[in-house]
């Protein structure tokens, strides 16, 4: 009997059972198995590993994997409390993934270039107040992070006619945009943009990146968004600017603890939009097929896909 292709992840059964189901269904030549039901044999037997948000100490029970094939973008946990005598970690990169985030940036971004948020409060007050009309190219957008969704990011708003800058730890280039790097870099693209949006990995070296300091050299009046994970930041030092008007608007999408709870200020902070984790989703079976197809090579050819550098994070 071949080894089993193990799905481990920290969702209830109901949800594991499908993803089993979904996965088996995009490659029937393949076992998959849902770690809670797998013999210690066959966890010692297991060579792939499909994880979704797994507890690490179930990926640690299997002593012969190969590689993890994670069906999120983020991997910082296993990253984190695995270390680096993890088996090569591969991040999910997938096409609907990076178009839904593409769109979730352009859409969040219309969304404060309009000003619905003062909308939103004049409704609220009853006031009928029309506000002058900011066109895309009269703002400036940072975006801090320039893998391949900030790219993607990057590009619709470009399209869309914005003024685009992007920071990322090391330099890069891209078409159309200024392009930032280093500590100097970060504080010169947060004090030019209108509106900034977070897109980093969360790595040692991200975690509390956007701190008090960095929220006060932005741009007066700046608007913010955080798609990216909710560690980067600094929550209270932005809830602080916020509150002095520094900052605008906040839209947030991720939080140190999900889903978040009741006692978090952030819920009824009128200047903060809390959106429940959903900037960039993919269905399973989108997923699937991306799974599908790395296993399908590796089986082939012995390669992998570009996998987590495990020092830096990502």
């Amino acid at each position: 009997m071949s080894a089993p292709v193990a799905f481990v992840s920290s969702s209830d059964e109901k949800t594991a059972v499908e993803w089993v189901r979904i996965l088996s269904d995009a490659m029937p030549e393949e076992r998959v198995c849902s770690f809670s039901s797998m013999s210690t044999s066959e966890k010692e037997q297991a060579e792939v590993a499909i994880a979704a948000n797994p507890n690490p100490q179930d990926i640690a029970a299997m002593p012969n994997l190969k590689w993890i094939h994670s069906v999120w973008a983020g991997v910082e946990r296993l990253v984190t409390e695995l270390g680096e005598k993890a088996p090569p970690i591969v991040r999910l990169v997938n096409p609907e993934l990076t178009r839904t985030m593409a769109e979730a940036v352009l859409a969040w971004v219309y969304y404060l270039q309009r000003d619905m948020p003062l909308y939103h409060k004049s409704q609220a007050e009853k006031r009928w107040r029309p506000l002058p009309y900011r066109p895309p190219s009269s703002l400036c957008v940072g975006i801090l992070g320039l893998g391949v969704l900030g790219k993607a990011a990057a590009a619709a708003l470009l399209h869309a006619g914005f003024r685009v800058a992007g920071w990322s730890r090391s330099k890069k280039t891209l078409e159309g945009t200024e392009t930032y790097s280093g500590a100097e870099g970060l504080d010169t693209i947060l004090h030019k943009s209108d509106i900034v949006v977070l897109l980093l990995p969360l790595t040692n070296d991200t975690r509390r990146l956007v701190s008090k300091a960095r929220f006060a050299v932005m741009k007066k009046g700046a608007a913010f968004i955080n798609f990216a994970r909710g560690p980067i930041i600094e929550t209270g030092a932005m809830l602080d600017a916020l509150e002095t008007g520094h900052l605008s608007h906040a839209v947030l999408d991720v939080f140190s603890i999900e889903p978040l709870p009741d006692s978090c200020p952030c819920w009824l902070n009128p200047n903060v939009t809390v959106l429940p984790h959903i900037s960039a989703t993919t269905t399973p079976e989108n997923a699937a097929e991306t799974v599908a197809k790395n296993l399908a090579v590796w089986r082939k050819r012995g390669k992998l896909p570009q996998t987590i550098d495990m020092q830096r994070g990502y």
